[in-house]
């Protein structure tokens, strides 16, 4: 064997250097007595991806700069070992200022307390939820180093991230002389990126001959998740290896020297349904938020329908049915089945149940509005004020105990305000707000027919997901009543905000005038609650979040 390397699979916590620091220290110590000699960490590892507005601040360059020295230091002793680190560089140590124009997202390479090599990336993302362009500015570049015992050293190419995605970069690192590329990455995951991460990392080392290893990133932060899914490839683009996925990993490789050419090889972890990475991804991100956020559990309510039950399910397989409370808050219109149906779930699961009628509170802002209101009908007035109560209630809560809200309100509810502000709207994690209706019913299914985290039993009863979706805030309501069905709304929503279709490209693909109409109307004129709603994890490859910022005065319409 010519060299063996560890892949680092780590999940980072933002800002928190010294902590981040510790967990490269020790996966570099750990990784060193298998024999490994290279250690790759993802991108921006030693601060976390990503820090924002962070990397404005001069301290925090500054402080991150102070931690890969500390790295250094504590590897200074393991002989003949290389590590890479992932760090935004620009700083002055003695002065505490950075120069805008020379900030980078940079890596370091360490051997033996020493930094042996630096790299700054010279492809910068600014689409989807990328903004280096906002803090970093280009590097100009190539960084090839070696790594291994001396005799059997091998010439490491490095890239970070985006990098890959371009020809320049690697045709400049290979006439540098590198004999393997090593791309430190921390690229958000979204619904089929990890496919399509492969293809292209495969398209680049079938152009330039070069085997390759990916280093991922793992982990939650804020609204987006990152899979883990290293990978290694060999020069023909045949895969070596695959880490897992969604779980820290020292992915190992060894790396060979067969005649002229350097062969990879590694365990290789099973590709899987596009629902299991979906519903690790929730679950992930739940448990993140959660953990590194330092919230003690989570409180739902329980409505008996479908969106409150998918969440449900997914904050227990995150975070164990101990830290997890409902509460069932029944109005004048909830039907016996919705009671039913939402105590079998809390059984099922075992999480504390509660039920608290809104009905005296309903009747008693009837009462204070009778003056005001009187002579109208009652219309979404009364059923927003149903909704703004039992938000204000799990807000008390959340309040008094110090749980988290979740948010149970999905992308299809999201994109057309069928959703109420201050009511279902409030609270502090929004776990399937990028999720379409449809998608939560396939993933409802999904989870009834698996049992990743080992719960024992199928957790949403099967009426939640087969009745009709409902509010429930006035007799005999279904979401059809005020929306097209799912499918079409749906599959227009995809169209018109996630691929950028116009209205007339759409009509053409056949959905009808009245419908498209419809839809995209409630997309543009509820922009105004959506910058209100709490963040929420990302699965599309376009969310409304960091993905979808357009303006709320607006009368464009096309």
């Amino acid at each position: 064997m010519t060299l063996k390397l560890c892949v680092a699979q780590l999940n980072f916590v933002v800002g928190d250097l010294a902590g981040n620091a510790k967990k490269i220290i020790d996966a570099a110590r750990s990784a060193y007595a298998d024999g490994v000699r290279l250690l790759l960490t993802p991108e921006l590892s030693i601060c976390g991806y990503a820090a924002e507005d962070l990397f404005l601040r001069p301290a925090f360059i500054a402080a991150c700069d102070d931690a890969v020295k500390a790295v250094a230091r504590e590897l200074a002793g393991l002989k003949d070992m290389t590590v890479v680190i992932g760090h935004p560089s620009g700083g002055d140590s003695r002065t505490r200022s950075v120069a805008v124009q020379n900030r980078h997202n940079a890596a370091s390479v360490l051997c033996e307390g020493a930094v042996v090599a630096s790299y700054a990336k010279r492809e910068l993302p600014n689409y989807q939820v990328f903004d280096e362009r906002r803090y970093f500015t280009p590097g100009q570049g190539v960084c090839v180093f070696e790594a291994g015992v001396a005799g059997s050293k091998v010439k490491v190419g490095l890239l970070i991230c985006e990098d890959a995605w371009f020809e320049e970069p690697t045709r400049l690192t290979q006439q540098a002389g590198a004999e393997l590329l090593a791309v430190i990455n921390a690229s958000p995951f979204h619904v089929g990126k990890g496919d399509e991460r492969e293809q292209m990392m495969r398209t680049r080392v079938q152009a330039c001959g070069l085997p390759l290893v990916y280093a991922h990133l793992v982990g939650g932060q804020d609204e987006v998740v990152f899979e883990g899914h290293s990978f290694a490839l060999n020069a023909d683009g045949a895969l070596a290896g695959r880490a897992p996925g969604f779980v820290e990993n020292l992915f190992m490789v060894d790396v060979n020297q067969t005649q002229a050419a350097l062969h990879l090889e590694a365990l290789v972890a099973p590709q899987r349904s596009p629902e299991a990475d979906l519903w690790d991804a929730l679950v992930l991100g739940v448990r993140d938020y959660i953990g590194k956020n330092g919230f003690p559990g989570v409180i739902l309510g329980l409505s008996g329908g479908i969106d409150s039950a998918l969440v449900l399910a997914v904050a227990v397989d995150a975070l164990g049915k101990d830290r997890v409370r409902t509460v069932m808050m029944p109005s004048p219109y909830t039907a016996d089945i919705s009671w039913i149906d939402a105590r079998d779930m809390a059984q099922r699961l075992g999480v504390r149940y509660d039920e608290i009628s809104i009905v005296p509170e309903f009747e008693a802002f009837k009462t204070s509005l009778a003056g005001e209101f009187k002579g109208l009908a009652q219309d979404t007035t009364e059923e927003n004020i149903q909704a703004r109560i039992r938000g204000t209630l799990l807000m008390a809560l959340s309040n008094k105990f110090g749980s988290i809200v979740l948010t149970t309100g999905n992308k299809s509810e999201m994109a057309t305000g069928y959703c109420t502000l201050y009511g279902d709207m409030a609270g502090g994690f929004a776990v399937i707000k990028d999720l379409a209706k449809t998608t939560v019913f396939r993933l409802a299914r999904w989870r009834n027919a698996n049992d990743p985290y080992g719960t024992g039993v199928e957790p949403i009863p099967q009426r939640i997901i087969t009745r009709p979706p409902s509010a429930e805030l006035r007799p005999e309501q279904t979401d059809q009543d005020s929306l097209p069905a799912y499918e079409v709304l749906d599959a227009i929503l995809e169209r018109y905000m996630e691929n950028d279709q116009s209205l007339e490209d759409i009509m053409a693909a056949g959905f009808s005038r009245a419908d498209v109409e419809k839809v995209t109307r409630l997309i543009t004129i509820n922009e105004y609650k959506r910058r209100q709603a709490p963040v929420g994890i990302r699965v599309t490859h376009r969310s409304f979040g960091k993905d979808w910022r357009y303006p709320i005065t607006n009368r464009f319409r096309a």
